[in-house]
């Protein structure tokens, strides 16, 4: 049995995750642990009420654990009331969710990307920062919520940015395709410094102080060091643009917008990648003729799900 195979109002007798542990006060004064516990399948959030210290020091992020109580709900999100909680002995990596291809299949699809850049600048910086980060790359989530949170998140994400603008570059021929390929295979690398990995998933300190398109910035330009690239030259500044405007807005962390047609591009596709995910992601656990949950990284809207079901190729 896993999380998501649970009904609202049944009972729950589930091995899973402790993925966030926070030790909280109530009014009255008493301790809790507000947790959230996570599979394969799925999260569910719930508060262990008058917590004991051993309790607190024993249920920390990261553990896996026995969980018994009753599913319900709380604002729209799935809540259990926990009965019991104890520890298991299964491995962490039992409970974290992966991405829908295996390493072994995106490493394949990833090579014909690479040996489209024949471009020596691009090229040497591509393979050099992959090599540089290459497990972390092809085990890392791409997000600690949200979009493509999950074991291979950040390359299966990559993937998929790369295969939509395959397509877009072949829509519309004054894309320089090299440039696009080289910068979406780096535009998120950062993230393997931001992130501490796949297993209860936490922003690092450098991810908090400096962020994921800042650091990979400080890589690029220490990997021209190693490679004797000259910085200023054209091909750097260009690629270095892409990576720094890709979130578009500097209310989103872009420290510049994109300025160069590859630049904007990319901004597009990360956009439709993410939501996409997103979407399909809350849709598969809604029933025909509801609404998902409200999704924070979709200016809060809720989604519908038709009541018609549509065959593959109509």
């Amino acid at each position: 049995m896993q999380i998501s195979d649970v009904k609202e109002g049944e009972a729950l007798e589930v091995d899973c995750l402790i993925k966030e542990a926070s030790a909280r006060t109530t009014k009255k004064g008493s301790q809790y642990l507000a947790l959230t516990f996570g599979d394969q399948s799925g999260t569910i959030s719930g508060n262990l009420w008058d917590a004991t210290a051993d309790q607190v020091a024993q249920f920390t992020a990261g553990k896996v654990v026995h969980l018994s109580g009753q599913k319900g709900s709380y604002q729209g999100q799935p809540q259990v009331d926990i009965r019991q909680l104890s520890l298991s002995d299964r491995p962490a990596t039992d409970f974290v969710p992966r991405a829908p291809e295996s390493e072994d299949q995106i490493k394949a699809e990833l090579r014909p990307y690479f040996a489209a850049i024949t471009n020596p600048v691009w090229h040497q910086l591509i393979v050099y920062l992959i090599k540089q980060h290459g497990e972390a790359f092809f085990t890392s989530p791409a997000a600690k919520s949200n979009h493509h949170a999950f074991a291979g998140g950040l390359s299966y994400h990559t993937l998929s940015i790369l295969r939509l603008a395959e397509q877009v570059a072949t829509l519309y021929p004054a894309i320089d395709r090299q440039l696009l390929y080289a910068g979406t295979i780096i535009h998120d690398l950062g993230k393997t410094i931001e992130l501490s990995g796949a297993v209860a998933t936490e922003y690092t300190v450098a991810g908090k102080l400096v962020g994921h398109i800042s650091l990979i910035d400080g890589e690029l330009t220490a990997a021209c060091r190693a490679l004797q690239l000259d910085p200023a030259r054209e091909e750097v500044v260009v690629l270095r643009h892409l990576v720094l405007a890709h979130h578009g807005l500097l209310e989103y962390g872009s420290p510049v917008r994109p300025q160069i047609l590859e630049a904007q591009v990319l901004h597009q596709l990360d956009e439709l990648d993410a939501n996409l995910l997103t979407m399909t992601a809350a849709l598969k656990d809604t029933a025909p003729g509801d609404f998902t949950p409200r999704l924070f990284a979709l200016d809060n809207r809720a989604f519908y799900r038709p009541t018609f079901e549509q065959k593959p190729g109509d």
